[in-house]
């Protein structure tokens, strides 16, 4: 009866042959524990490292690179597109866009022949109306998936154009050098659509002035409704049902174009930025060699948890999945680093090609409980 959703999760989430996991070569990622990671890479514009680390029982964060043609079409556009999908509720929702968003993106950069805004928009949508299809098909036997969704951060880096677009509370960092002082400033690309911010929920009260309890402050945390990001779907579950949508699947999107100075960017789910601020992991990334960046990321991180909580970041790498989650959240961290000359060329550039994932400890087949199989990437 889940055949479908079963899909989903195996094409998402693929063993490693014979369960074993890959520490000899780099080329797919490696698996230290908890942690996965691909310290360096090259994609069409430059430079990329990539980690996860997970802590809840089953891997919600899903994450994609992809490097080369961006269209259906041998013309173009060419480029690289990263991706970073924040899920709650389970991990459904991250690994249905993992598996269809960018090909959404390439249908229709070859119905325009060009990449822009409009291209992504309709990706996004695409993929909702796709996701919300699956809902109702396995609604009737599967109720609790109709309680998962996901943030999603895009990244596009096509045409000496960067374009960013975002759901939720992931967020993508530039850290851009600054020519009279020698700095790199943290500037963040990315709008955060998070009830934790003011204005957001301002926006939401002035959409819903018939609704004094659109926002709520539950366990000193803001939440639409109260609900969103609990984690049992029974608690989804109104006495009365909205008059009219609250959430979007609309996401915000930004075009700027790539400059000299742009240095490279930093993509990452809310995991890193609860620890870490725009400026420090900045600071970090421009004061470290580029290969192992990402993972130095999330270590710097942890060690912030681990402080935050009065214990040893020795003690907090010795705790399980889902016991994890008490501590952090999944983090997931893509660092790409930009190199003008290839940039500017990319559009038409026919490089080699990259596709990988990030990693995890998943689901095995025809399961929907926790194990202990590594993932292999997909990387050609």
């Amino acid at each position: 009866m889940l055949a479908a959703l079963m899909n989903i999760l195996k094409a998402c989430w693929q063993p490693a042959v014979g369960g074993h996991v890959h520490t000899g070569s780099d080329v797919v990622g490696r698996q230290d524990g908890l942690l996965w990671y691909k310290d360096s890479g090259q994609h069409i514009n430059g430079e990329f490292s990539m980690a996860v680390i997970q802590a809840n029982s089953l891997l919600e964060d899903q994450s994609q690179i992809e490097s080369g043609p961006l269209s259906l079409l041998d013309s173009g556009p060419y480029g690289t597109f990263v991706g970073v999908y924040d899920g709650h509720g389970g991990p459904e929702t991250s690994c249905y866009i993992n598996n269809h968003l960018f090909q959404h993106l390439k249908r229709f950069a070859a119905e325009q022949q060009s990449m822009s805004a409009e291209v992504i928009r309709k990706a996004y949508q695409a993929t909702e109306e796709g996701f919300l299809s699956l809902v109702t098909e396995q609604w009737p036997m599967n109720p609790q998936i109709a309680a998962v969704g996901s943030c999603c951060l895009v990244g596009v880096i096509s045409g000496g154009l960067i374009y960013t677009a975002n759901l939720g509370d992931s967020r993508v960092v530039l850290g851009k050098l600054v020519k009279a002082t020698g700095k790199v400033l943290a500037i963040q690309l990315s709008a955060e659509h998070n009830a934790g911010i003011e204005s957001v929920r301002q926006e939401l009260q002035s959409m819903h002035p018939e609704d004094k309890q659109v926002v709520v402050l539950k366990h000193n945390v803001w939440r639409v409704k109260g609900l969103i990001q609990e984690p049992l779907y029974a608690k989804f579950r109104l006495r009365e049902p909205f008059k009219k949508p609250i959430l979007s699947a609309e996401p915000s999107i930004s075009v700027q174009p790539m400059q000299p100075q742009d240095l490279f960017l930093i993509f990452a789910s809310d995991g890193l930025w609860e620890h870490l601020s725009n400026q420090e992991a900045v600071d970090i990334v421009h004061s470290n060699p580029h290969s192992g960046i990402a993972r130095r990321l999330i270590k710097a991180a942890l060690r912030e948890a681990a402080k935050k909580r009065e214990m040893r970041y020795s003690d907090l790498n010795k705790i399980d999945r889902g016991v994890r989650r008490h501590f952090h959240d999944d983090i997931t961290v893509i660092v790409v680093f930009l190199d003008a000359d290839l940039v500017s060329g990319a559009s038409s550039l026919k490089g080699p090609t990259l596709s990988m994932r990030g990693g995890g400890i998943n689901l095995p087949a025809h399961s929907l409980a926790p194990c202990t199989t590594p993932t292999r990437p997909c990387a050609t």
